[in-house]
């Protein structure tokens, strides 16, 4: 899985240098951006999110109760998941002036570029569909411990945005403001983004066949327990909600800030290039070991196994730690140097990507809270618990907008969205906390009986020395071989290998024996 997801990852980030490259960092970025966010997040507030968080543990207890090893079940749920994808996916279509105005304003000055977002997420809003039918088809494998197919699906994706990209780059001239973009380039990229989504969904259609799932429409849904997975669904419908409104604020004041700022680089796709390359740790180590462990923590939780539960958690805190605290002191440390290696190309600049390398220092240590807030969520939705993690969200929400609000309100234009992007870390922290005690309760004692603490002390005082002989490194490298972009490179590289071999150093000192189980976990 963690292979898989790597591949992905790198195909991805590929495809977003790509992106970068032909649209740039500012308002005409985000008009895309933005019209691609939309899909997403109806795609998680109509069934997403359940389909993450309820439907494993309900498939796996099917699979493991019914006489027809779940079958039934699967055929009426995906039945259901289809319709309302099929019946949402048309009403946003339809309302799509509506929903984008959710995102970004509509103001005199700014009406081309509204007008341009509503024309792309007309393209793209067909992807909903196409993200549940992933999304319903991957936990049907999931829920069979086939973790394969949807790791690696997605970098078909990535593959057909790559040559999307290079089409554009190669074949026609790369406009830098909304109006200088044609109707042929907007529909190059409204009809092949979605048709990523499509490749990447249809692909896994042969895999759930291949591990004995035959899709037959089935609409006997009354009486059949389906209750218990829609009433379980509504608290994560809730949850999500949660987080969709305060994604809609973020987004609203940082489409404010390209809209006043057009060509700075500093508004709202840079804080989504930023977002999305601190996430790469979290998606590629966190999201695989909790793919691997949920269907287990469900079954254990099924069976009265609380001290197994509590061990997988604490593990997968423990192992992941190994990769997430490095990760987050290397954003702090060389976020300037990411940045312009990445995106200082084409239609962007090293002056356009700078705000984007702040933004990336001011998510990382944030990153430690998030991959834990994640991981123990996940032992609510193992006790199908859905309520509480609806609470956990509404919390980090409000801690998050309230925080983002005051940058809004008090910093500069140019580096309000920087301290947004801090203030999304500090809301989780928040919410680490308040999670962390409810679970406690939850499971009936403490996940850490001392080593998890230990543990997350030695990671950071190893990677907070070694992220500060990088970040001295890289200086050093960059001021001795001076401007361009290969001069960014070795000073980018110099600072790396400085860091990795500091904290590997620093581990084997402080002896922490996590790192040696991480090729290990099963």
């Amino acid at each position: 899985m963690a292979l898989g997801t790597v591949v992905s990852r790198a195909t991805g980030l590929i495809r977003q240098v790509l992106q970068a490259a032909a649209l740039g960092t500012g308002l005409l970025a985000s008009t895309y951006n933005t019209a691609n966010t939309v899909p997403t997040s109806l795609y998680t507030l109509l069934i997403g999110g359940a389909l993450n968080a309820v439907l494993v543990p309900q498939l796996v207890r099917a699979r493991a109760t019914q006489p027809d090893g779940g079958r039934a079940h699967e055929q009426r749920l995906v039945t259901l998941v289809v319709s309302v994808l099929g019946v949402g996916t048309a009403l946003a279509v339809w309302g799509a002036p509506q929903i984008v105005g959710l995102y970004m304003r509509d103001t005199p000055d700014s009406h081309g570029a509204f007008e341009l977002t509503v024309v792309f997420a007309r393209f793209l809003l067909p992807q909903i569909f196409f993200y549940g039918l992933f999304g319903i088809y991957g936990q049907v494998l999931n829920a069979r411990e086939r973790f394969g197919a949807m790791m690696w699906t997605p970098v078909l994706n990535n593959v057909v945005l790559i040559g999307m990209f290079g089409a554009y780059l190669g074949l026609m001239t790369v406009p830098d403001r909304v109006e200088d973009i044609t109707a042929a380039q907007v529909r190059l990229l409204g009809i092949g983004t979605t048709a990523g989504i499509a490749v990447q969904a249809l692909a896994l259609v042969p895999f759930a066949r291949a591990a004995g799932f035959r899709f037959r429409p089935r609409f006997d849904w009354r009486g059949t327990g389906l209750g218990s997975s829609i009433h379980a669904a509504k608290w994560t419908l809730l949850f999500v909600l949660a987080n969709q409104v305060a994604l809609a604020v973020i987004t609203n004041y940082a489409n404010a800030v390209d809209q006043e700022l057009p060509q700075a680089g500093a508004g709202y796709s840079a804080y989504t290039y930023a977002q999305t390359i601190w996430m790469l740790p979290q998606s590629v180590v966190t999201v695989s070991l909790v793919t691997a462990l949920l269907p287990r923590m469900s079954r254990a939780a099924a069976e009265g196994r609380v001290p197994d539960l509590r061990a997988d958690l604490s593990r997968a805190l423990r192992v992941s730690g190994v990769v997430i605290v490095p990760a987050a002191f290397f954003f702090l440390a060389l976020g300037p140097w990411i940045s312009t290696l990445l995106f200082a190309h084409g239609a962007a600049d090293a002056a356009s990507a700078r705000p984007l390398g702040h933004m990336l220092q001011a998510f990382g240590l944030g990153l430690v809270p998030f991959s834990a807030q994640y991981l123990l969520l996940r032992g609510f939705y193992a006790f199908e618990d859905t309520r509480t993690p609806f609470f956990m969200a509404v919390w980090i929400a409000t801690v998050n907008i309230a925080l983002a609000t005051a940058c809004h309100l008090l910093l500069p234009a140019r580096w309000a969205v920087t301290g947004m992007a801090g203030a999304y870390g500090l809301s989780y922290l928040a919410g680490l906390a308040l999670t962390a005690r409810l679970l406690r309760r939850k499971v009936g004692g403490r996940l850490d009986d001392g080593g998890l603490r230990r543990t997350y002390t030695k990671l950071l005082c190893a990677a907070g020395p070694a992220a500060a002989l990088g970040w001295a490194a890289a200086r050093a490298a960059a001021a001795a071989a001076g401007a361009g972009t290969w001069s960014t490179a070795s000073a980018f590289a110099v600072g790396t290998v400085t860091m990795a071999l500091g904290y590997l150093a620093l581990a084997r000192v402080l002896k922490i024996d996590e790192l040696r189980r991480l090729r290990g976990m099963r």
